[in-house]
């Protein structure tokens, strides 16, 4: 299977808070430029889709949702904020792909979150930097819990 691990696009730096941080015209350009990348890596089919429930995660999503198929689940996730915890958020991962075995899981979230989850989900890698609308592309083999880490994909401009 893949798991597709985002970080959002470009945010504005000020809000009444950090989950209040909408995107900037960059970032949503960002994230449609990344969404045509995405969507000829699934083929035509989206399992599943999580999205961090900060708003700029949510918009990201929504700026992609013309370029990609429509995901047969998708899930607003509390757990993938800034502030989520990689060796849980991995462990639920690997949980809820080894019970319902999704062919594709694109993952929406943020610094460090998005770095420190694949390198706990790709054993003895660092965790990459990840650029705003950057990709990792991960194959994982729910039958031995092993992941490869295949490539990250960046915006241009």
């Amino acid at each position: 299977m893949r798991i597709f691990i985002m970080r959002h696009g470009e945010a504005q730096n000020f809000a009444p808070s950090d989950a209040e941080r909408p995107l900037t015209p960059r970032g949503e350009a960002q994230s449609r430029q990344m969404a045509e990348w995405l969507a000829q890596q699934l083929d035509g089919q989206l399992a599943m889709a999580w999205v961090s429930p900060y708003l700029r995660a949510q918009q990201t999503w929504q700026t992609m949702t013309d370029a990609l198929p429509a995901p047969a689940k998708l899930m607003t996730v509390e757990d993938i904020t800034p502030y989520g915890d990689a060796e849980d958020v991995a462990a639920y991962v690997k949980a809820v792909v080894d019970l319902e075995r999704p062919e594709t899981l694109v993952i929406v979230s943020h610094l460090p979150l998005v770095g420190y989850l694949t390198a706990e989900l790709v054993v003895g890698m660092q965790p990459p930097m990840f650029q705003t609308s950057a990709i990792a592309a991960i194959d994982y083999n729910p039958e031995t819990g092993k992941a490869t880490f295949l490539e990250q994909a960046i915006p241009h401009g």
